[in-house]
């Protein structure tokens, strides 16, 4: 049990600095592929479609592995941060573009009738109502984010998966192991799941 506490560890720490990142890219891709400059609109169109496109666990090898060739070398838990970080901030800036885009033209120019800027309207008008739409597509990439944390066990990260499975191959009680595994999951993500509907009914209340 103890090493396989550290493995719990390793993996809250992964998904913690890959959720930040994940999180900064979303905004930073989301509001680019609103951008009036086309070849914005064109480099993070780029990057959304590459990490969409192709495989979480291409992803990860291809960093890992394949950088070291061009004289590119990082350790276990970098690469699943960055390959986590950007895979998920592809899938979630689609939602935060969407989100802002749901709201009523009206909005912005009820704004400008009131004589406010472009990032006064967005800050105080338009995101606090986007915020309750992207909510729960966020809060469910989010448990996605933890669950996918198992792949790093395939680059030799310590992780949660990785000692579940070194202490199956001694032990070889498959059955005790993995469903261990499989519950340590589930708590690591139930609590998230309760966090998110408790902020989008306060967000929904107007309460935040």
């Amino acid at each position: 049990m103890p090493f396989l506490l550290k493995g719990v560890v390793v993996t809250i720490e992964l998904t913690v600095m890959a959720a930040i990142l994940a999180f900064i890219m979303a905004f930073i891709a989301g509001f680019a592929r609103l951008s009036k400059f086309a070849i914005v609109r064109g480099i993070t169109q780029i990057y959304v479609e590459i990490f969409r496109g192709t495989s979480l666990l291409v992803q990860l090898f291809w960093v890992y592995f394949v950088l070291p060739f061009f004289g590119i070398e990082l350790s276990a838990m970098m690469t699943g941060v960055l390959v986590l970080g950007l895979n998920y901030g592809a899938y979630a800036s689609e939602v935060i573009r969407s989100s802002i885009l749901a709201i009523p033209k009206g909005q912005t120019e009820a704004g400008i009738a009131l004589n406010m800027s472009p990032s006064l309207i967005m800050k105080r008008i338009i995101l606090p109502q986007a915020m309750l739409i992207m909510l729960p597509p966020l809060g469910n990439y989010l448990i996605e984010l933890i669950k996918s944390t198992a792949l790093v066990s395939l680059i030799t990260l310590h992780d949660l998966m990785f000692c579940g499975t070194m202490i199956n191959n001694v032990t070889m009680r498959t059955i005790e192991v993995y469903s261990l595994v499989l519950i340590i999951y589930f708590l690591l993500a139930y609590p998230l799941t309760l966090a998110i509907r408790r902020l989008e009914k306060r967000l929904s209340a107007g309460r935040l």
